[in-house]
């Protein structure tokens, strides 16, 4: 093994870093894929009424400290127990999912570039970057078919807590990106540039 390879997606909710994920499966389906939003610390006390009383769109949101262990972890090819979490009832789960260590990894979140030490271990940084308003109506699609919420809810949490996190804490880390990606998925150059460095990884003993 020469070295686990630690792929970074980030971009704001809804831009498609999903998409990206699914297109690099189509290349080299084995991988191990870590979500940042597994990593939320509880936000039990929230609901539809109270949704901006914890703000899922700041750094300090996220667990860095588990994040940090468990990517240090992957690198040094040891197996982690990644988190659930519960975004119905904003809360972590009880019970963890077992991985095994993999040589290339895809840890995929909002907020992956924001923290140095997290940012240092990532071997190549992608940014999905996509216009507001498509990223807004995916959002709103999803959190209304998948997460139980209210449209109401959505667009007072987008307006009052998720597009200034945007601009503060998200758009900002696209400087460190090695590849910005207009238009996600759909982007079929930016995937070509990707396609070398994919199979370089998984022509690796």
């Amino acid at each position: 093994m020469k070295g686990v390879k630690i792929i970074g997606i980030s971009g704001g909710s809804g831009s498609g870093k999903t998409t990206i994920v699914n297109k690099i499966a189509d290349i080299i389906p084995d991988f191990l894929f870590l979500p940042q939003d597994n990593y939320y610390k509880s936000a039990e006390y929230m609901n539809n009424k109270n949704i901006t009383a914890f703000n899922f769109d700041h750094p300090d949101a996220f667990d860095n400290e588990l994040i940090i262990k468990h990517l240090r972890s992957l690198k040094s090819f040891k197996p982690i127990d990644m988190p659930q979490y519960d975004f119905i009832h904003h809360r972590r789960k009880e019970t963890c999912i077992h991985l095994e260590p993999k040589k290339l990894v895809i840890f995929e979140g909002i907020m992956v570039f924001f923290d140095k030490t997290i940012r240092d271990l990532i071997d190549l940084k992608l940014y999905v970057d996509t216009p507001d308003d498509i990223r807004f109506i995916r959002r709103l699609k999803r959190d209304t078919a998948e997460r139980g919420r209210t449209m109401d809810s959505v667009i007072k949490q987008y307006s009052e807590i998720v597009r200034p996190g945007h601009y503060e804490f998200i758009e900002p880390t696209k400087r460190y990106a090695d590849l910005v990606i207009p238009e996600g998925g759909f982007n079929k150059g930016a995937l070509l540039a990707l396609t070398p460095f994919l199979k370089m990884i998984s022509s690796q003993e």
